[in-house]
């Protein structure tokens, strides 16, 4: 009889253990991160009555007489199961789809959660608000930045840091180059002076008729019957140089003598099949007499005194149009090492050469302006404007460079730093591939500037966190950095961890150690951004179980009901 009590009073303890199981999961049905947990029960040692025995030649075997002494808890069991992930809209709001834990440190252990509402303190450190824990990261990312420091695996978020300027060092061509066009593509090649030629103190334009003594441009005039000398270096339209070619007239007084005409014609013979002219504006234009491709550039003008007589000439040429039996034309914008921006303008030129073309710097914005007598319109130089024979194979794939000593690479002196010649490296692709430009048969062109490397000052402007639990910072410059990556512990067996509230867990000698691991690597779930994982706890199955709790707890209140009832009659036999 003593047997049933101690059996149901084991059975109500046991049910109390899983009504309090079961209640504690419906408390936490809205707790972030929660894992439900469930109770199985097994049987308490069996007394034995009498043993059991095997058969003999007479008799059969027996079995066994056992008699239980209750019910006891076998295990609280985690369950580790994934629960819902949900939407925030909050940047710093992450879960884990899948296995692993965030790694937090409380100063002096770290621990684990599946809790990822993080926020920023006042020192700029990525915490769990609730308790201050910091999160940790792993591995050296934002540290070459200065957004991290090497040794300390806090969060630092740089909200109080600036990105310097980065000058553009390197500009990624991509795109095709027709192979064919029809001979109306060719292109006429002109070029035309930085400087106008005016009369009258600026109010009026010359012409080609206007007499030279009539220039404004004269600072002194010069004498009568002296020679007038302009020293003109260049390259004529097949790329052969002449330097210090001079073009000269007798000075006259104002109103006669040689006029503007006379000193466009002799420019006109410096060149094979070109023709110098003035413009609308007072400018000198050479223009090419056929489309096609074309090399003309005159890159310096001189003016050498005869005594005491000065004037200004044009310091250097800009390309109107370039010269080619096809063209594609392309911008970018640049950087210098302030952080200012530039416009480059650039043209691929086809060339007399089969499959070959060229790569021609119109201009560039904010650059010094000056002489281009320093500049290399040809070959290559440290201020190089043409890349010269650009080649591709006969299946279309880039095939490299074929100018001896050339180099994709250019140079600019910028107003902003003129000192110092900023080098510019032209990505054109990888020799044999169809990584960079092609040259296939197509109706236009498509070859482009695609990406450049250089950008302007910034401060964070906003954060995201990505699938590997990667935070990437967004600068107000528009450049994406990253500033560090969330650590993830993952166990071999998660149901081994020991709550200490909170939603943190401690490793146990079971669980196994940890192993530190970015997300969407090494066995770890990916991160969702902007995203809470919610409880795991299905009300449904809860329910149930506090039925079952109950009906159990009801059962073994039965059972010492009865046995007392029983004990009742026996101390009644007495009286």
């Amino acid at each position: 009889m003593g047997s049933a009590l101690s059996a149901g009073v084991s059975g109500l303890k046991a049910h109390q253990a899983m009504l309090d199981v079961a209640g504690n999961n419906l408390a936490n049905v809205n707790t972030v991160g929660f894992k439900g947990s469930s109770v199985t029960f097994a049987e308490l040692l069996s007394q034995t009555l009498k043993r059991a025995s095997g058969p003999s030649s007479n008799l059969g075997g027996v079995n066994p007489q056992q008699m239980g002494s209750g019910v006891g808890i076998a295990s609280i069991r985690v369950n580790t199961t994934q629960g819902n992930i949900v939407s925030t809209g909050q940047d710093l709001d992450v879960a884990i789809d899948g296995s692993g834990y965030f790694v937090l440190n409380n100063g002096s252990q770290n621990v684990y959660t599946r809790i990822g509402s993080f926020a920023v303190d006042a020192s700029n450190t990525l915490v769990d608000p609730a308790t201050g824990y910091r999160v940790q990261r792993i591995g050296n990312y934002g540290e070459s930045e200065g957004f991290q420091t090497a040794g300390d695996t806090s969060i630092h978020i740089p909200w109080d840091a600036s990105m310097p300027a980065r000058a553009t060092t390197e500009i990624t061509l991509n795109g095709n180059l027709r192979a064919s066009a029809e001979s109306t593509a060719a292109t006429v090649h002109k070029i035309m002076s930085n400087l106008a030629f005016t009369t009258g103190n600026g109010e009026r334009v010359a012409t080609a008729n206007t007499f030279l003594s009539d220039l404004d441009q004269w600072v002194t005039p010069l004498a009568e019957g002296a020679t007038g000398t302009i020293l003109v270096s260049g390259y004529r339209e097949d790329g052969t140089a002449f330097t210090d070619q001079p073009i000269t007239w007798l000075g006259a007084d104002p109103g006669e003598g040689p006029t503007v005409q006379d000193l466009l014609d002799q420019i006109t013979a410096l060149f094979t099949d070109s023709t110098a002219t003035l413009n609308s504006d007072g400018k000198i234009v050479v223009t090419a007499n056929q489309a096609g491709y074309n090399l003309a550039m005159i890159t310096n003008m001189t003016y050498v005194p005869a005594g005491t007589d000065e004037m200004t000439v044009p310091t250097f040429f800009d390309y109107v149009t370039i010269g080619g039996n096809d063209t594609k034309n392309f911008k970018i914008t640049v950087y210098d090492n302030m952080g200012e921006q530039h416009v480059l303008s650039g043209t691929f030129v086809k060339t007399d050469t089969t499959n070959t073309w060229d790569l021609v710097i119109d201009s560039i914005t904010g650059e010094v302006a000056g002489s281009w007598d320093s500049y290399d319109i040809h070959n290559s130089s440290a201020l190089n404007r043409r890349i010269s024979g650009i080649e591709f194979n006969p299946d279309g794939s880039f095939k490299g460079i074929s100018v001896p000593g050339e180099e994709a690479v250019i140079g600019v002196q910028f107003e902003s730093n003129p000192s110092a010649i900023q080098t510019i490296e032209l990505v054109l692709g990888t020799p044999g591939e169809f990584t960079g430009l092609t040259q296939f048969a197509s109706q236009q062109s498509s070859a482009a500037a695609l990406t450049q490397d250089g950008y302007a000052a910034g401060s964070l402007s906003n954060i995201t966190i990505d699938q590997t639990g990667m935070i990437v910072g967004t600068f107000t410059n528009g450049v994406k950095v990253n500033i560090a990556a969330l650590q993830i512990g993952i166990f071999q067996n998660p149901g081994g961890l020991e709550s200490i509230g909170n939603g943190y867990f401690l490793p146990t000698a079971n669980s196994g150690e940890p192993i530190a691991t970015m997300a969407a690597s090494g066995g770890a779930g990916k991160i969702t951004g902007q995203s809470l994982e919610q409880s795991n706890v299905d009300i449904a199955t809860e329910f149930v179980t506090l039925m079952q709790a109950q009906n159990g707890y009801q059962a073994n209140a039965r059972t010492i009901r009865v046995a007392n009832d029983v004990l009742r009659e026996l101390t009644n036999l007495i009286r």
